[in-house]
């Protein structure tokens, strides 16, 4: 073969390639048209976490942008994803056909339950038009959910990482590592807490305090080994043993979530609070949630991080009107919107360079405060450790430490 028959050949298959993609493109393109038109007039009923006005308040709007745009009508319905794996286990089990949950905010450990029991949808989010703006080439956690394989059975809608907020007119400093915050609990009896496991927040504290203490960080990469567990935990049980007399109420009593401990904080009552939402104590100080003193902050060796997604239950009885509506929920639009601290302040899932001059400009901070954290901040996330390692933590806390 000649140099011009090798430059034909090339071109030749460039052109098979280019035309095979565009076919892709226009299979895809109709395969979403006929989404879209089998979803009008459903009502899908998403369940989520229903304990934040802020959040509430942005599933309204994105609901109601849903039914305008699509004629897709969205019921939130407030409960918690361990209640959903429950409730859709229940329905597999007595052979119903059609569920009564549609789409569902869920976190690593229930999408591990939902995953490994045949309660979700296959394979699906690689076909939404908003998927190709995700970026997952750089957040690693979009593409797992707590080492588990998401294999697009659910659509990431917002990144998270552990953060501290405290008071600077009451605390001068802020501790910079677990340890630390046991010095300061130490010395400022009674004005420090967290919740009770197994509320999120209080799991996602002690395993934050378990990454930072742990002998063999590289374990919990894997399924935990019930044999070797408490050997493995026993730095994370002495701190805990230490800190909790140093707690408010003595450790006798925990803040009910992270909502309680930004009222405690806000009464002056602890100095510290936690929220898995980096931008969460400047969107609270707008609100008049929070004084304009508070500060928020992560540990210097990082914080634990993830993304958090929504999935379709294999049973669902709108499964067009819930691909729709997660679709919208990845826009550039709802991410932007998502992202604003005067709404939520939760960061986007999306790669900006994918994204046009005009979109990418939705997302530019028209809000300079004190309370938001930086970039370099946050960039040592933390990855969660494998999901096995939830269920052994919580019950090992609740048989110690609940009353």
């Amino acid at each position: 073969m000649n140099f011009k028959q090798l430059v034909l050949a090339v071109f030749s298959l460039v052109l098979v390639v280019l035309a095979h993609a565009q076919t892709k493109s226009q299979s895809n393109e109709m395969a979403w048209n006929k989404t879209l038109e089998e979803a009008k007039g459903q009502t899908v009923y998403f369940n989520a976490w229903g304990g934040s006005d802020t959040i509430n308040d942005y599933i309204s709007w994105a609901a109601q942008k849903v039914n305008e745009r699509h004629g897709v009508t969205v019921v939130h319905v407030k409960t918690g994803a361990g209640d959903v794996v429950s409730r859709v286990l229940a329905e597999k089990t007595a052979g119903a056909k059609k569920g009564s949950v549609d789409l569902v905010w869920i976190n690593g450990e229930n999408f591990k339950a939902m995953k490994n029991n045949g309660l979700l949808l296959e394979p699906w989010t690689q076909l939404l038009p908003n998927y190709q703006y995700v970026d997952v080439e750089n957040k690693t956690t979009t593409t797992s959910d707590f080492t588990v394989d998401v294999n697009n059975q659910e659509a990431p809608w917002g990144m998270a990482q552990l953060v501290f907020y405290y008071d600077s007119d009451l605390l001068k400093v802020a501790p910079s590592s677990m340890q630390e915050f046991l010095e300061v609990a130490k010395n400022n009896q009674g004005r420090l807490t967290y919740p009770a496991l197994p509320n999120f927040h209080g799991t996602t504290f002690v395993k934050q305090a378990l990454i930072e203490l742990i002998d063999e960080p590289s374990v919990l990469t894997q399924p935990v080994d019930e044999s070797k567990f408490l050997k493995q935990t026993k730095n994370l049980w002495m701190f805990l043993d230490q800190l909790h007399p140093n707690l408010w109420h003595e450790g006798n009593q925990f803040a009910n979530d992270s909502s309680h401990m930004k009222q405690l904080v806000n009464n002056q009552e602890i100095f510290i609070g936690i929220s898995f939402n980096p931008n969460d104590a400047a969107n609270a100080v707008i609100n008049g949630e929070l004084a304009q003193s508070t500060r928020s902050y992560v540990h210097k060796k990082g914080s634990i991080g993830n993304t958090h997604f929504v999935a379709i239950p294999y049973n669902s009885n709108a499964v067009a009107g819930a691909k729709v509506f997660a679709d919208f929920l990845m826009s550039p639009l709802a991410q932007a919107r998502k992202q604003d601290i005067n709404v939520w302040g939760d960061p986007t899932v999306l790669n900006m360079t994918k994204l046009t001059k005009n979109e990418q400009s939705l997302f530019e901070s028209r809000v300079e405060s004190q309370q938001l954290l930086k970039t370099q901040d946050l960039a040592n996330v933390l990855l969660e450790p494998h999901s096995s390692w939830v269920e052994a933590l919580e019950q090992e806390w609740i048989k110690r430490y609940s009353n």
